[in-house]
């Protein structure tokens, strides 16, 4: 049976997948209550100036039926609609919803009251969202006493506008509210527990990927509460110019940091110079061309931002298989984990393009690829970041391990000597070095062959680290002698008499007749006051004494008494 973990990350995707998709509660609906953009006609003001009272004057032959949702590249002019309002259920109060238009530029709808003055109804980026009639994430307005006809003047620029009219009672319309601010709101915090996930990974394996991963989150962060309308309600209601220019700034950010991402990840610089230095110079036009683009605001630089996104997308597939190809095993995972965004990304991209109409999919398809696609390059990062850091680790040790035994070298042994000795004379922290040898290993060698004697040599270093604890140091210092360093308060004859038996044990290569015998010499750690040796000279009295214990067969063992001047060397 398959056991799930919260803390799992395919729980985590599966949860942000179901945030992201629930549409929310169905209720019945209003008799009314539909979508009446097809019902309206229209006319569009190239030059922009006329007035409610100019317009209403104007032939109905002018105005044409609205047959097709449809986009309009209106420039410098206004888009007007006339709507006659089927009836309403006097009951509920009934509102126009601008659906999915929260960057359209402004939005004014007038209505007739009884003593036939029109009453204006403002809303659109241009305006501060605290100072809209109704604010709210998307232009939104009341039809309260409404004689007649109802007039809305739509205006963007640069970008094509598609309209979508659905008429609602208040009722339906909080409820879509609060549908909306519960999958926008736990998208967003979602997203930044992920963003911060990613910074503690930075920090831990001090890796750029994860720094570049950081900013991407940001920025989609930034560009997904921009494109929906909630960071004008919510985070800069009183910034007009920001609430207008912050879906586009963002959207360059956004693409600019996946392609910084995807070089780092990639580790493009590995593989080609040229690839690298035309990436970095793609990744720093996003970042700085929202200068240009707020300062020109025209078709021509709407279709350059475009045509950016669109060129980002298949240059950072290209990327991501490019290197797989030449060995980056991550990098085909990554491209991957773009997948739920690249296929959302045309419905935002067409609807700004003008193709598509405004409405569900094209507000919130890209939201719901990057609540599957954020989790999943964590995923990824962490998975590479780990076996990264594991294999740095495997070459660090190599460096400072004996390949055989895979002991402490020499060098490190007589660096944590020098600072053993040095904290038992200005400290008094009795330490210990024990030297043993392998004292029967040429005669393992000639009865069972070298490859049996290096097998040997991994057994009696097994043996010897099981003798000591885990402060100690055990390492190989010549081919057959190996030198203990212990740590703090020990009996060294306790330990001599601990290691002599390890070696008696019973080894399943050798024959029963054929064990290991060790021979070994120890010596206390000097202390203030006592014999002034340095831990190369202490290591090399103890090798002398070691050499002197083959002339005496029957003895394995010596100790050399603390505070007692140790043998020198002849």
């Amino acid at each position: 049976m398959v056991r799930f973990r919260w803390n799992d990350p395919w729980v985590l995707l599966l949860l942000s997948l179901w945030l992201a998709c629930w549409p929310g509660r169905a209720g019945a609906a209003t008799p009314g209550e539909a979508d009446v953009t097809l019902q309206a006609q229209h006319w569009v003001d190239a030059s922009g100036a006329l007035g409610i009272d100019e317009v209403v004057s104007r032939s109905a032959e002018t105005f044409q039926p609205l047959d097709r949702y449809r986009s309009f590249d209106l420039g410098s002019g206004a888009l007007w609609l006339r709507l006659e309002l089927p009836a309403q259920d006097t009951t509920h109060r009934w509102f126009l919803m601008l659906s999915a238009a929260a960057f359209t530029n402004g939005a004014t709808l007038y209505t007739s009251g009884p003593d036939g003055r029109w009453t204006p109804q403002h809303a659109g980026d241009h305006l501060p969202v605290a100072q809209w009639t109704h604010p709210d994430q998307t232009p939104v307005f009341a039809l309260d006493q409404t004689l007649g006809p109802v007039w809305l003047r739509l205006e963007n620029a640069p970008a094509p506008l598609s309209p979508r009219l659905v008429l609602l009672t208040e009722q339906r319309l909080q409820e879509t509210r609060s549908w909306t601010y519960l999958m926008v709101g736990g998208y967003l915090g979602f997203g930044l527990l992920v963003l911060f996930l990613g910074w503690v990974h930075a920090r831990l394996y001090a890796d750029r990927a994860f720094i570049a991963y950081c900013c991407y989150v940001a920025c989609m962060l930034g560009f997904q509460a921009a494109f929906t309308g909630v960071g004008g309600l919510f985070f800069w209601r009183d910034w007009a110019w920001w609430n207008d220019a912050a879906p586009a700034v963002f959207m360059l950010w956004l693409t600019a940091s996946g392609i910084w991402f995807v070089r780092e990840a990639c580790a493009i610089q590995r593989h080609h110079r040229g690839v690298d230095r035309f990436v970095l110079g793609w990744s720093v036009f996003g970042l700085l061309y929202p200068i240009v683009y707020l300062w020109a605001m025209n078709t021509p630089a709407f279709l350059l931002l475009s045509l950016y996104g669109l060129l980002s997308v298949f240059l950072s597939i290209s990327l991501c298989l490019w290197t797989w190809r030449r060995g980056e095993t991550y990098a085909g995972w990554l491209a991957l984990g773009f997948l739920p965004v690249h296929l959302t990304y045309p419905f935002p991209a067409l609807r700004s393009a003008g193709v598509l109409p405004d409405g569900w999919a094209t507000q919130y398809a890209l939201l719901i690829g990057s609540a599957i696609e954020i989790p999943l390059l964590l995923y990824i990062l962490h998975r590479r970041a780990k076996e990264f850091n594991e294999n740095r680790a495997r070459r660090r040790a190599i460096d400072s391990t004996d390949p055989l035994t895979g002991l402490t070298l020499a060098p490190v042994l007589m660096l944590r000597l020098r600072d053993a000795m040095r904290r038992s004379r200005r400290y008094g922290h009795r330490c210990g070095l024990v030297l043993v040898e392998l004292s029967n290993h040429r005669e393992i060698v000639g009865r069972e062959g070298r490859e049996a004697g290096e097998r040997v040599l991994v057994v009696a270093a097994s043996r010897l680290s099981r003798v000591v604890r885990d402060v100690d140091t055990v390492s190989r210092i010549a081919d057959t002698r190996f030198a203990v360093l212990v740590e703090g308060p020990e009996d060294l004859k306790l330990v001599a008499q601990h290691i002599i038996a390890k070696g008696l044990g019973r080894v399943a290569m050798l024959p029963s007749d054929l064990s290991l015998r060790f021979r070994l010499v120890s010596a206390s750690l000097p202390l203030a006051g006592e014999d002034e040796v340095d831990d190369a000279q202490l290591l090399q009295r103890l090798h002398s004494a070691l050499d002197q214990l083959v002339n005496e067969p029957r003895k394995v063992v010596q100790h050399l008494q603390a505070g007692a001047r140790l043998p020198t060397t002849a």
